[in-house]
């Protein structure tokens, strides 16, 4: 095929792509403004931001990656124009998404204990406790939120998340400078008036993206007059078994990165903060391709609800050659920049802290190198997962996700990541091999489904 088969897709790749990549890096900017932030109250409020966000992750990636579920089942039903099918997913997969946003609640809330005996550094814990107490209850309308956004991704809506992710970002950085330190009478909270930011920008999200979807022609009917409590079990069923694997293969995948923070804790603080930099800084082109992933998801679901196959395995092929590009781009501004980029996140003119945080910018520029390296694995990874889960393949991609991470990631991070041997890169190396193996067995795993499609359509 000539390339331009694939360049042709590139602009409405981008404007299905944009707004969510907008959107998810709307979620990581919050994480960004709240680790700027704190970062000039030292390193040791930093480290515990990162360690309680650690719980956070894991809660997170089972909540986000259930509710993708809704997006192909959505754009199926929206290809086919059913909109019986299209109302029901979004009713039962609201509430599917509300009762689970309560029970990671729940679990993150009781699970504070295990910080102690992590052996985290003690003041790091002392510092985390009260600020996850207050993160922990935001999950409840951040999963809530992102049931909402799947819906709206799935009617190639995806402008309205976005709208609604950067206005809770605007009110996330105004309350993080007033309540983290106490401006214009407010009062002083350090790290738990980031928490209190982040909790009140979440229900702001949820109410505005409710608006938006309820006030449109084309979602009015489908959003509204909902009898939340009427439950059909066959499709709860439906979206339990889809959403479920998708839950696990983000669980696998964040799970590892949470590692990472914890493997980070025992070498230190500073490697800690360090850690934290680092992830944030790559979180944030991982979200572009997460924008892309989903443009994947959303064009593959519509080409099988019509069963065009060649259609679909082409429009598919334009994404991957859309994110492999991005990623050598992201990939040449972290190494470029991989000393000064850190600096962002300390202040040099604290003469107290001076010390600790010229060694957290130096390890932080050292995994700058790795996350420079691993753009290009994380971002084939991620939008081959999208598309399969276009094609809801979701069992086998799960299964491919735990062994690369937690059979060939992992072992390599414990290993390497001690002090003897590589240290806080060491434990990047590991990130690097998980992500590069994930990326060609979901290739492999997304070239013999879709030619095998193809063939027996033609038989």
């Amino acid at each position: 095929m000539k390339l331009s088969n694939y360049t042709s897709e590139f602009a409405y790749n981008w404007k299905l792509a944009s707004p969510v990549m907008l959107g998810m890096l709307g979620h990581t900017f919050v994480s960004f403004i709240d680790n700027v932030m704190v970062g000039q109250l030292g390193t040791a409020e930093l480290a515990a931001v990162s360690l309680g966000n650690s719980f956070m992750f894991i809660a997170m990636s089972l909540g986000i990656g259930f509710s993708t579920a809704i997006t192909p089942l959505t754009a199926e039903a929206d290809a086919a124009n059913n909109f019986d099918n299209a109302k029901s997913t979004f009713k039962h997969g609201l509430f599917l998404c509300t009762s689970l946003g309560i029970a990671l609640f729940l679990m993150v809330f009781f699970a504070k204990p295990l910080m102690f005996i992590m052996g985290q550094p003690v003041e790091v814990v002392e510092l985390a406790i009260p600020y996850l107490d207050l993160v922990a209850f935001s999950l409840i309308p951040l999963v809530f939120f992102q049931g909402l956004k799947q819906f709206s991704d799935g009617m190639s809506l995806t402008k309205y998340p976005m709208f609604a992710t950067l206005l809770a970002n605007i009110v996330n950085v105004v309350l993080n400078y007033l309540l983290i330190f106490g401006k214009f009478g407010f009062p002083e909270l350090g790290i738990v008036g980031a928490a209190y930011g982040t909790l009140i920008s979440r229900f702001v999200m949820v109410a505005y993206l409710w608006w938006l979807l309820a006030k449109k022609d084309k979602t009015k009917k489908l959003v509204t007059n909902i009898k939340f409590f009427v439950l059909d079990k066959l499709m709860l069923k439906k979206i339990v078994n889809l959403g479920t694997p998708s839950a696990m293969q983000m669980f696998f995948e964040v799970g590892i990165f949470t590692a990472a923070i914890w493997l980070s804790g025992l070498l230190g603080k500073n490697p800690q903060a360090a850690n934290q930099i680092a992830l944030n800084l790559s979180s944030m082109t991982f979200m572009v391709a997460m924008g892309l992933s989903v443009a994947s998801m959303v064009r593959v679901g519509n080409q099988k609800g019509l069963h065009n196959y060649k259609e679909l395995r082409r429009i598919a092929f334009s994404i991957f050659f859309m994110a492999i590009l991005l990623a050598v781009f992201f990939g040449a501004i972290f190494f470029l920049f991989h000393k000064q980029l850190p600096k962002l996140y300390v202040d040099y003119k604290d003469a107290e802290n001076l010390i600790d945080n010229m060694e957290v910018v130096s390890i932080a520029a050292q995994l700058m190198i790795a996350a420079a390296i691993f753009q290009l694995s994380d971002s084939i990874q991620v939008v081959m997962l999208g598309a399969l889960r276009g094609l809801q393949d979701v069992k086998i991609p799960t299964l491919i996700t735990f062994i690369s991470y937690w059979l060939v990631g992992f072992p390599i991070s414990y290993f390497f990541g001690k002090e003897e041997q590589l240290a806080s890169f060491g434990i990047w190396l590991g990130l690097l091999a998980g992500l590069s193996t994930a990326a060609v067995l979901l290739y492999f795993r997304f070239n013999y489904l879709t030619l095998k499609l193809i063939r027996e359509k033609e038989e």
